[in-house]
């Protein structure tokens, strides 16, 4: 697989809660010179990213981000806040709780609320597969795959586990619709990313693949 193929899939990802902006800075240098498919920082440094990049890299950034707990309201709002500062793409994250109460309508009416306010933007749905069941994850599958949403997406890189081969295969067997694949958590290699990308994945959200193809 080559490098740059692998590159173009990648969304080159700093989310660390001491992130300063020259750190950023440096994601978005190297998302521009290497042609990452976006780079994924946190929202509150969007506007000055986007000011900084001109258009040369798509820019996404995380909402109800890392715990999904917030009311619909505050991601919607999240979700519109990001995009008037220059977002082209947003990562949200689902309510746990109401997935393992089994409120499937409630997750799709939000997900669907954040496309709303997304527009042509593209916006991806963070599950958190470590969290969930077998079961679990086919019915997120089926949600996601069923809204307006353009991808299901495993991990935010923040809880027990990320990314599995195993994860990716499942959701390939099971995603319809056209939705679209996002692998995050814990990909450190290449020979990780072309596992995924062969399994079925679209994008790979990473903070430290792009050193070891560059």
């Amino acid at each position: 697989m080559e490098k740059q193929f692998i590159l173009n899939h990648i969304d080159h990802t700093l989310l660390k809660q001491d992130a300063v902006w020259q750190e950023i800075m440096e994601i978005c240098k190297e998302g521009i010179e290497q042609k990452t498919a976006s780079i994924c920082i946190p929202p509150s440094f969007v506007s000055q990213a986007a000011s900084f990049v001109q258009g040369q890299v798509p820019i996404c950034t995380v909402i109800g981000f890392p715990n999904g707990y917030q009311t619909t309201a505050v991601k919607v709002f999240e979700a519109s806040d990001a995009i008037k500062n220059g977002a082209d793409e947003i990562d949200m994250v689902i309510n746990l709780g109401w997935l393992k109460e089994g409120f499937y309508d409630k997750i799709l009416q939000e997900i669907n609320a954040i496309k709303y306010i997304c527009g042509e933007k593209i916006l991806k749905v963070i599950v958190e597969t470590c969290l969930l069941t077998p079961e679990e994850k086919i019915k997120m599958c089926e949600v996601v795959s069923q809204s307006k949403a353009d991808y299901i997406k495993t991990s935010t890189g923040f809880s027990k586990g990320g990314a599995t081969l195993e994860d990716i295969q499942l959701f390939s067997k099971h995603v319809f619709g056209g939705t679209k694949i996002k692998a995050a958590g814990g990909i450190k290699g290449v020979k990780d990313a072309e596992d995924f990308l062969q399994a079925g994945a679209e994008r790979l959200g990473s903070s430290s693949l792009l050193g070891m193809l560059q």
